[in-house]
């Protein structure tokens, strides 16, 4: 939760409130193109994820009682998973937020869909007691994969082959969100 808070400040909530007092006009003549824009704010974004979610996974696991939370194996593994994870969420508040210009409207928006990413993830409950409906959007939730991954990787202490796939699809997942951002993104005021 705490990278998907930041990811909603960093990916759709800074680049709106650019845009509605004027920033945005700044960085929009300058010579880059529409994907080292895109990529900039996405790295920036994640940079911020990656800080609060790092902070925040060590301290939980130290609160829980995961054995050896600062095994430096585990350390670089879940590291892995919180740099993806928030790059492949990211990608989805950008290409989400880079048409729109009210910066009411990802309030309004981010609240439904934390709903719509977070329960059907299997976070709160399994995802074998979910409806047909629910599971159908447990399969293209990136929630899913990174809950997958965190899981196996604190609850399991398994390494990287035990989350190759969920790596994977949210790699796969950022490089389809960048592209659509890219190809939606206007270099116009």
């Amino acid at each position: 939760m705490s990278i998907f808070m930041m990811v909603m400040i960093g990916g759709g909530i800074i680049f709106i409130d650019d845009k509605a007092r004027g920033l945005h006009e700044g960085y929009l003549v300058t010579p880059i193109s529409k994907f080292e824009l895109i990529a900039g704010f996405n790295v920036s974004g994640t940079i911020k994820a990656v800080l609060a979610g790092t902070f925040l996974t060590i301290i939980g696991s130290v609160i829980a009682g995961i054995p050896n939370p600062f095994d430096p194996l585990r350390l670089l593994r879940l590291f892995v998973v919180i740099v993806v994870t928030a790059f492949a969420l990211i990608s989805l508040m950008f290409l989400m937020m880079v048409r729109v210009s009210d910066p009411l409207t990802p309030r309004a928006t981010f609240g439904v869909l934390n709903t719509l990413l977070y329960f059907p993830s299997g976070a709160v409950y399994p995802q074998q007691g979910f409806p047909g409906w629910m599971q159908v959007i447990a399969v293209i939730d990136p929630f899913t994969y990174a809950v997958h991954a965190f899981k196996n990787l604190l609850l399991k202490n398994t390494g990287f082959e035990a989350i190759t796939y969920d790596l994977g699809f949210l790699l796969v997942f950022s490089f389809v969100a960048m592209t659509l951002a890219t190809m939606l993104f206007k270099r116009t005021l």
